[in-house]
């Protein structure tokens, strides 16, 4: 396992440290990805989440229904368009979680040291004597000693609205359990994690395929968070589902949220496109002295295969507060240094009091954490994990990060249509910006013609330091002039206008010529 490096140099003294952060239209390198519900689903809001650097919208399909979540992507459309930002949509599936189903909505006190009953049976009603639940095998799989948690969207276990239950006996289908914090459950559904027990439920559930194939067609959705994937062959039953719904399009990201996920998570991420490690119940069915000993070792596998790795729960006091513990600026730091491509909050923005500072204040600490994160280091170990002989790919686009750190380039410019090579130019970790000019491509069926591109782009904006931007067709009766030419110049034009380059500033190209891929270095004109 490898841990992040800090580059802490001469120059950066207690009085660099305390220097104003610096402002800028890129906030982080680090992508931001925010959960969009009750305090983020307005025009003006989302405008202002989208300003503060929020590049994924997530949408948790865990709760409400289609409707209500069509109404905010309605709103989200209009507000990237007001401010003219480019977006990603992730589709967030719910999987086999187990609900506690409180039909009134009344507050439910339970007492430390009190019995409850957890029940299938939903027709009872709620009480701290008796909780209906989703599942209907519970009492098969749990023994006595098991630990239960259910809670309302925080998995920590400390605020006042989560109840931890330790397994007395199960008599029929029912399962008693003894209350071991005192708690008030409000809402109408609450989330229950058992400990380190395997759940027989399908991962990919009837409901996420209803979901899929109705709201995500329609919407054309970028990215599926595969909720709690335990196994690879997870992974390959949502890609086979989504290829008999004529979805081949959207990327997978394994949500990893259990042992039996962690057990397997090689294979998982061999199938699946980018990974979400879910602190939350991982916190739960882990040890807390172990959490870290697996973020630490998940991300670095991520590193090395070249897949996104994206991380949650590192802010959720800024739910209720203006700022966060001084323990989680720390944490989100730490995620960046060792190699953290994205930062997903929940609850933070989904149904906290400010989202908008939130999306901000975490901007700034991957930032900072960006300047003195050890990019040789990254460079190096993936490069000795590669191996020789190299791919041509792999060759050119690690010479690409080098040449890009050697010559101090303001950013780096890449031609894709499908986003491969922006992504393989980000697997080398480079410390400057990735402008992937994404060149849509003719795609034809029998009965239209049409370009693809645009949802190439949007991908991008899940990996680290990755900013698409999506080329205009050529067309048939307009100057001869090439691809790259007119790419790199819109490349040029969009870098001077939000202040990534600047007159005499060197850029590195990264680019395809025939079946071959080259590097040149271009000085930027006045």
């Amino acid at each position: 396992m490898q841990g992040g490096q800090l580059l802490m140099e001469e120059s950066l003294r207690l009085a660099s440290v305390l220097t104003p952060s610096k402002q800028c239209f890129f906030p982080s390198l680090t992508k931001i990805v925010g959960t969009l519900g009750p305090k983020t689903r307005s025009i003006e809001v989302i405008e202002e989440c989208l300003k503060a650097g929020m590049s994924v919208a997530r949408f948790d399909f865990s709760w409400l229904d289609s409707n209500y979540h069509q109404e905010t992507l309605d709103n989200l459309k209009v507000a990237a368009k007001n401010v003219k930002k480019l977006y990603s949509v992730m589709l967030d599936t719910l999987g086999p979680e187990i609900q506690v189903h409180n039909k009134t909505g009344n507050p439910i006190d339970l007492k430390a040291d009190d019995h409850v009953i957890l029940t299938p049976d939903l027709s009872k009603e709620p009480s701290a004597m008796v909780l209906p639940v989703s599942y209907a095998g519970l009492a098969e799989v749990v023994k006595k000693g098991d630990t239960i948690f259910i809670g309302q969207y925080l998995f920590t276990g400390s605020e006042t609205t989560s109840v931890w239950l330790e397994v007395l006996e199960t008599n029929g289908a029912d399962v008693v359990c003894l209350v071991k914090n005192s708690a008030a459950l409000a809402g109408f559904i609450f989330t229950m994690q058992v400990s380190q027990v395997h759940i027989n439920l399908p991962t990919l559930s009837d409901f996420d395929k209803q979901v899929i194939s109705t709201w995500g067609l329609h919407n054309n959705v970028d990215i599926i968070s595969l909720s709690y994937t335990r196994h690879a062959e997870d992974v390959r039953e949502l890609r086979d589902f989504l290829q008999n719904q004529n979805l081949c399009h959207p990327l997978i990201y394994a949500k990893v949220e259990s042992v039996e996920g962690l057990t397997h998570f090689d294979e998982i991420l061999e199938e699946a496109d980018g990974i979400i490690l879910s602190r939350g119940n991982l916190g739960i069915d882990l040890p807390p002295e172990k959490v870290f000993l697996f973020q630490k070792s998940a991300v670095h596998k991520c590193n090395i295969a070249g897949k996104p790795a994206i991380i949650t729960r590192v802010v959720d006091s800024m739910t209720g507060n203006l700022r966060p513990t001084r323990a989680e600026a720390t944490d989100v730091a730490n995620a960046v240094l060792d190699g953290t491509d994205g930062i997903l909050l929940g609850a933070e923005t989904l149904r906290g009091i400010y989202p908008v500072e939130t999306i901000r204040t975490v901007g700034r600490i991957c930032a900072e954490a960006e300047v003195v994160c050890n990019q040789s280091f990254h460079f190096k170990k993936i490069i000795k994990h590669v191996g020789e002989p190299m791919s041509h790919e792999e060759s050119v686009a690690s010479s690409a990060v080098r040449a890009a750190t050697k010559v101090k380039a303001a950013v780096i410019v890449v031609f894709t249509s499908t986003g491969r090579a922006a992504r393989l130019i980000a697997k080398y970790r480079p410390s400057m910006p990735v402008l992937a000019v994404v060149i849509p491509t003719l795609m034809t069926n029998s009965l239209k013609w049409t370009f693809s591109g645009s949802t190439q782009a949007r991908q991008c904006l899940a990996v680290r330091g990755v900013y698409p931007i999506l080329a205009t067709p050529a067309r048939l009766d307009g100057p001869a002039i090439s691809t790259e030419e007119s790419g790199l110049a819109l490349a040029i034009e969009h870098g001077k206008r939000v202040g990534l380059v600047k007159p005499h500033d060197r850029i590195v190209v990264f680019e395809k010529i025939g079946d071959s891929s080259v590097v040149k270095i271009v000085e930027v004109d006045n």
